[in-house]
């Protein structure tokens, strides 16, 4: 108990919680031969994961995640678990010998018999209203023995006061990796790590220098007015996942999502790789929406294309709003002025449009690849400047086009 405290309160992995208190259990008299401990979570993806350990060696992985139990396959399996006759039930434990059981149509059941497990004993233990999160109001766990007589009193007494013990350590673990995925989902990555360091102080802000990112979708007013509502949500997260991907990809932070329209940037100590991987991110984007709007047509459903705005300038960075409302992101003149050049792209007839700071950071070959599109007045920007876009050969030019992929990679 004592280690399974100072390692949770540690921050130990869950892994490791699970893996030491079965070693631990085995050296001090509790023969375990197997260990699972899951726990749903609050995840946009997943329902939850669990933890393996095995007294033998086995292909199974230690960590695993789960996808939504209600539907399908999976929730077949659920139904036939062991833990949803605990829960229909009103059942905190559970123990079946092992030896004696061609009768229960649990899953898994004989699978376990006939790897020479003896006992297997089962917990459910639940939190309170307080302390759940979401899905995540309870942890289950199983454990085996190959004893010829199963646990022993003494062993089941054990497991009965220690697991609980792992079990907060665990759920604490969790609720970490929640807050964790919360803040890279919904403030984005950089701007996570950030607010979970201890920037969360109103008005703590940073300035730095960036590449601006803008982007938004062509059409899409007029495409969510003739599609059944259904499916404007569907249209609107394939291509966020496509230019997310893509800024994600090549080490860019996705700061706001809004509509169909996506503010990111990217930084770091040299502007000019920074730049770069700006262009490779729009590069990947536009190959990304290539595929899927061939998947999309195929299905009979609307594609579209995009149009994307690159600059660079200083920005304020940090927490910006109320006392009990603030935003961790990017404010200053240069966001501003990349909204207003992406938007400039239906004007021009262009999907790049990059401003002249951004051109003149590259060096002589990626300037090379841009050709001016004229000078132009911003609207709420008090200067005109040149934008530029791709040079429309390298399309038309399979070896430019080659080159052009290559200069990225680099």
């Amino acid at each position: 108990m004592n280690w399974v405290v100072s390692q949770g309160l540690a921050g130990a992995a869950e892994n490791d919680l699970v893996r030491g208190f079965c070693e631990r259990c085995r050296a001090q008299g509790v023969p375990l031969s197997r260990g699972l401990v899951f726990i749903d979570t609050l995840h946009p993806v997943f329902e939850g994961h669990g933890f393996r350990w095995s007294d033998v060696d086995t292909n199974e992985s230690d960590v695993f995640e789960y996808r939504s139990t209600s539907e399908g396959n999976a929730a077949q399996t659920w139904r036939r678990s062991t833990f949803y006759h605990m829960l229909e039930h009103g059942q905190d434990e559970i123990l079946i010998d092992l030896a004696d059981c061609a009768s229960l149509d649990f899953s898994m059941i004989d699978e376990l018999a006939a790897g020479g497990h003896r006992h297997f004993l089962a917990f459910v233990h639940r939190f309170g209203e307080a302390g759940s999160i979401g899905q995540m109001d309870c942890i289950y766990s199983y454990w085996l023995t190959r004893q010829a007589g199963g646990f022993s009193p003494q062993g089941l007494a054990a497991l009965r006061d220690m697991v609980p013990v792992l079990g907060l350590a665990i759920k604490s673990a969790a609720q970490v990796a929640i807050a964790r995925t919360l803040g890279r989902v919904y403030l984005g990555r950089d701007a996570s790590e950030q607010v979970l360091r201890g920037r969360i102080s109103r008005g703590v802000t940073e300035r730095i220098n960036a590449v601006l990112w803008f982007s938004d979708l062509r059409g899409s007013t007029a495409i969510s007015e003739t599609v059944a509502p259904d499916e404007i949500i569907p249209f609107l997260n394939d291509y966020a996942q496509a230019a997310i991907d893509a800024i994600h990809d090549t080490g860019g932070d996705v700061l706001k999502l809004m509509g169909d329209g996506v503010l990111a940037m990217f930084t770091g100590d040299d502007m000019d790789a920074a730049r770069r991987a700006a262009l490779r991110a729009e590069y990947d984007f536009r190959t990304s929406m290539t595929s899927l709007n061939d998947r999309r047509a195929a299905e009979g459903r609307p594609t579209t294309s995009a149009y994307v705005g690159l600059h660079v300038g200083e920005v304020f960075y940090g927490n910006i709003g109320s006392e009990d409302r603030l935003d961790f992101t990017v404010v200053g003149p240069a966001v501003n002025e990349v909204s207003r050049i992406a938007s400039m792209c239906r004007s021009v007839d262009r999907e790049l449009l990059a401003s002249a700071d951004f051109c003149a950071g590259l060096d002589a070959t990626g300037r090379g690849y841009l050709v001016s599109t004229g000078r132009f007045a911003l609207r709420g920007i008090g200067r005109a400047q040149d934008l530029y876009t791709l040079d429309p050969g390298i399309a038309a030019d399979e070896a430019a086009a080659g080159r052009y992929e290559r200069y990225l990679a680099t």
